[in-house]
């Protein structure tokens, strides 16, 4: 990315435990292993992080309401961050050396995390030469990464941030069965995808099921063309990665590298993070049971429209729901769907996310959090506003390993930080001031921190920044 009246050389400068039993009809399986946090994969050696931390200076804001991230908030208080983290949050801290914002009237949270994104892969306008994120050359396609597609300069990147969006988990697309690994981004200006890598966060594998891999391939005569034959085809890969696992463990020479089963096999050692698209119950409830099977955990299931019909085995699993606020009724495995889904799954103790899978959706996910927080209450659900804040703070950072990292504003995590000009959960309100790792990269205040992206200039609607 570009931000006008910013040198090209200061650009380069800158630089829950699983328990229960499957779905519920037995109890000899044994629990399925928790991901390894930061934990790397067969494949770090061909991709590396060339993410850098943007320059900031000391800052505290105060006088603001907080939401920490995790569900606690504060009247009247302030942080203060430097050197990329967060150094204190309370009723007041130390404010000598630093850059000081009174923020009377206005509200600060941690960066928000969309968990479900496609943006770089299906890049905003759409054209099909830039249709990136779905390989639907067969039903199984572990081997591609998604991050290979990420174009760096799509206009959905800047207007996301300018939603207050500073972290995000890139996806590959959900025609296939495994449609290959997603990558975690930073929310930064980069000359390459790689610039934007989330340092340390795991790799994930992107599984669907349902409608999608059935209708593409069976549209071509070809399986999986039902649901029996979807849950026939991901066990009988999950099976070949079992034995290529026992086969290289076994292996006294060197062996011939097969990509398709070292993401798999990377799944199993729980250095790789499942995040399976899922809308029915019923389907959840057997991939719950696949994931016992093979001894893989799932770290979260995407789109959940009937995740409410199952809080209590969601739960049990540590498996956390990502959803929409209100997308239901659009296919036919859409049509149980509720606007209380969210507040549900929060409810009834469940690990509840705000997604976006919608270049749109991404710059206003504080709004769709605020949508589906006011429906539950409708319900009689008494869900506090900081509580709502979780499910684009820390739930996500959880479900994508990074909760040690992100999501919340606490001391020592890195400091990705918002300044909101009123009630975050308010249509009227917007981004003031974003900052990732400490840098200020968004100013609505300020055009030089409006970025736009190369592709945007030169093009009608750009329009003169400067």
């Amino acid at each position: 990315m570009r931000v006008a009246g910013i040198g090209v050389l200061a650009l380069l400068l800158a630089g829950c435990a699983t328990t229960g039993s499957g779905s519920g009809s037995g109890a000899n399986s044994a629990p399925p292993p928790a991901p390894l946090k930061g934990a790397t994969s067969a494949g770090e050696a061909e991709l590396k992080s060339t993410y850098k931390v943007w320059p900031g200076v000391p800052t505290v804001i105060r006088n603001v309401t907080i939401y920490d991230g995790k569900g606690g908030r504060i009247e009247n208080g302030a942080v203060r961050f430097e050197n990329g983290k967060l150094v204190s949050i309370g009723q007041s801290v130390n404010e000598a050396g630093a850059t000081v914002i009174d923020g009377a009237g206005k509200w600060v949270t941690p960066g928000i995390i969309d968990i479900h994104s496609h943006l770089g892969d299906y890049p905003s306008p759409g054209v099909p030469a830039h249709s990136d994120g779905n390989e639907a050359t067969g039903p199984v396609r572990p081997e591609v990464w998604a991050i290979h597609s990420v174009w760096p300069q799509d206009p959905g990147f800047s207007r996301a941030l300018a939603g207050g969006v500073t972290v995000l988990h890139v996806l590959p697309g959900s025609a296939n069965l495994f449609g290959g690994r997603g990558a975690t981004l930073k929310n930064v200006y980069g000359r390459t995808a790689q610039d934007m890598l989330m340092p340390e966060a795991p790799w994930s594998l992107k599984m669907a099921c349902g409608e999608n891999p059935k209708r593409v391939y069976g549209s071509r005569s070809q399986m999986p063309g039902t649901r029996m034959g979807n849950i026939a085809m991901t066990r009988q890969t999950w099976a070949n990665a079992r034995d290529y696992q026992a086969k290289m463990k076994a292996a006294k020479t060197p062996q011939l590298r097969n990509l398709q089963m070292e993401t798999l096999v990377g799944v199993l050692d729980g250095k790789i993070l499942v995040q399976n698209h899922c809308y029915r119950a019923d389907e959840m409830a057997n991939m719950i049971q696949l994931s016992h099977e093979f001894g893989y955990r799932i770290s979260a299931f995407h789109h959940a429209v009937e995740a409410y019909k199952i809080t209590d085995l969601l739960k049990e699993n540590g498996i956390c729901a990502a959803m929409w606020s209100d997308w239901w009724g659009f296919k036919l495995e859409s049509y149980d769907g509720i606007e209380e889904n969210l507040p549900f799954v929060h409810a009834a103790g469940g690990c509840a996310i705000t997604h976006s899978d919608d270049a749109d959706g991404i710059q206003r996910l504080n709004q769709e959090t605020a949508k589906a927080l006011a429906d539950g209450r409708k319900w009689g659900l008494n869900i506090k506003d900081e509580e709502a804040w979780t499910w684009i703070a820390i739930n996500p950072a959880k479900a994508l390993g990074i909760d040690d990292k992100v999501g919340s504003l606490e001391p020592g995590k890195q400091a990705d930080v918002v300044l909101w000009n009123g009630n975050p959960l308010s249509v009227y309100s917007r981004p003031q001031m974003v900052w990732i790792d400490g840098a200020l990269l968004y100013d609505s205040n300020d055009p030089r921190r409006r970025p736009v992206s190369d592709f945007e200039i030169g093009h009608p609607g750009a329009g003169d920044r400067k």
